[in-house]
C-alpha cells in the first residue's frame, strides 16, 4: 500500500507541471512547452490527474488508519502522532515559501490560517491557495484525524453484512456534494485556476467536510477487506476501472471530475491492492524502491509548491521545444523527489522518532531497565 502512494503524488506532480496558470503570482504558465498546441493538449490530457491523486490520498487515509487502528487505543495519542506526521514538514515548507516569495505578497489573513492548517475552510482563493498551495489538503487531513478516533469505534460495531451498504452510502454522499455544488451554491466570481466560480471550487473541492465521504469510503473498504468480504478483483482490473473513470471525468461536467467519477474505481484499486498484498502477489509495489518512494511521497507532494511552482517562476516566461520541455519536466521531477527525500530523512523521520509518542518518565525508564537487567 505504501508503494501506491508515490504514484498518487506523481499524478499530482504531472498535473501541476502542465498548468497553464501558476497558483502563485504572477500566475504565469507552469507548462514548459513552447508549442501552444502541445501545451494545450498536454494540459488537457492530464487535467484530472491532480483530482485523482488527491481523491486517492483521502480514500487511502481512511483505509490505512482503519487498518492500523487498535481497539481501545488512545484518541489523544492517535491525534498527537498524526499531527507530528504532518506539521514538521508543513512548517519547514511554509517557512521556505514565506522566505522565498510569499512574505512579500501575502497578508496575515492568508499566511496565518495557512500556518495553522485551517485555510481550506475559507472560500477566498487568496487564503485557501496562499503561501504553499498544495498544503490545502492538510486542512482536510487534519479534520479526518481529529474526528477519526471518535467515529471509528462506531464503524467497527457495524455488522459485516451491512458494510457494503455503508460504502455505497459514502458514494451517494459524494454525489450529493456534486449536486449541492452545481445547483445550490450561489454564483460568484470566476476562479483564476478553473472554469468554475470560486465558491463552487471551494465547496466542491477544497472544503474539508466535503471530502469526508471519500475518507470514510476508505474506512469501509478497509473493514470489508478485514472481514474477508472483499470482491475478487485483480489489480489490473481495478486499474482499467480507473482509466474508465478518468475518461468519464474528462468528458463530464467539471464538478463530477473532482471525485465522483473516480472515487469508486480508486476504492476498488485500494481494496484490490490490499488483498493482493495480503496474498503476497504485489511484488512490484512491495519492492524496496517502490516502498521508499512511497515513504517520501508526502514530502514530495507537499514540496511541489516550492520545488516546482517557485523554481518555474524564477525561470520567467521562457518555454522550450517539446523534447527539451520533456527533459525539463524530468529534471524538475528528480529535483522535487530529492527535496522530498531531504524532508523525509531530516525532518519527518526524526520528528516521528522524537515526538510521535510521549516520553516515559525517568523513573519508569529506570524501572524498565532494571527489570530487563
Amino acid at each position: 500500500m505504501t508503494g501506491l502512494r508515490f504514484f498518487a503524488a506523481l499524478s499530482v506532480f504531472i498535473f501541476h507541471a502542465m498548468l497553464p496558470n501558476s497558483p502563485i503570482p504572477p500566475y504565469r504558465p507552469v507548462n514548459f512547452f513552447g508549442d501552444p498546441d502541445v501545451a494545450y493538449n498536454a494540459a488537457w490530457l492530464v487535467g484530472k490527474c491532480g483530482f485523482v491523486g488527491v481523491s486517492f490520498f483521502f480514500i487511502l487515509s481512511g483505509f490505512v488508519l482503519t487498518w492500523s487502528w487498535k481497539p481501545g487505543a488512545s484518541g489523544r495519542q492517535f491525534i498527537r502522532r498524526r499531527i507530528v506526521k504532518i506539521y514538521p514538514n508543513h512548517i519547514v515548507i511554509w517557512l521556505a515559501a514565506m522566505i522565498l516569495f510569499a512574505a512579500a505578497i501575502t497578508p496575515w489573513k492568508s499566511w496565518l490560517p495557512n500556518l495553522l492548517l485551517i485555510h481550506a475552510w475559507f472560500p477566498q482563493n487568496y487564503i485557501n491557495a496562499g503561501v504553499n498551495t498544495p498544503a490545502w489538503t492538510l486542512s482536510c487531513e487534519l479534520l479526518f484525524y481529529v474526528i477519526f478516533p471518535f467515529i471509528i469505534p462506531l464503524v467497527l460495531r457495524i455488522p459485516a453484512k451491512y458494510l457494503w451498504y455503508g460504502a455505497t452510502a459514502m458514494v451517494v454522499g459524494i454525489g450529493l456534494i456534486v449536486l449541492l455544488t452545481a445547483f445550490v451554491l450561489p454564483d460568484s466570481e470566476k476562479s483564476e485556476l478553473t472554469p468554475i466560480p470560486v465558491l463552487q471550487l471551494w465547496f466542491g473541492y477544497l472544503f474539508p467536510p466535503s471530502r469526508l465521504f471519500e475518507f470514510f469510503l476508505g474506512v469501509f473498504v478497509a473493514r470489508l477487506v478485514m472481514e474477508g468480504r472483499w470482491i475478487r478483483l485483480p489489480v489490473w482490473g481495478a486499474l482499467v476501472g480507473c482509466l474508465v473513470g478518468y475518461a468519464v471525468a474528462m468528458n463530464a461536467p467539471f464538478y463530477v471530475g473532482f471525485s465522483l467519477a473516480t472515487a469508486v474505481p480508486l476504492a476498488l484499486l485500494i481494496g484490490a491492492a490490499a488483498q493482493s498484498d495480503i496474498e503476497s502477489r504485489s511484488r512490484f509495489l512491495s519492492s524496496r524502491v517502490a516502498v521508499r518512494l512511497g515513504e517520501v511521497s508526502f514530502a514530495f507532494y507537499l514540496s511541489q509548491g516550492v520545488a516546482l511552482f517557485y523554481v518555474r517562476r524564477l525561470m520567467g516566461e521562457v518555454a522550450f521545444s517539446t523534447p527539451v520541455a520533456v527533459g525539463m519536466i524530468v529534471l524538475m521531477l528528480a529535483f522535487n523527489i530529492f527535496i522530498g527525500w531531504l524532508l523525509f530523512t531530516f525532518v519527518e523521520s526524526p520528528a516521528m522518532r522524537r515526538f510521535a509518542r510521549p516520553r516515559k518518565p525517568a523513573e519508569e525508564v529506570e524501572g524498565t531497565v532494571a527489570r530487563e537487567s
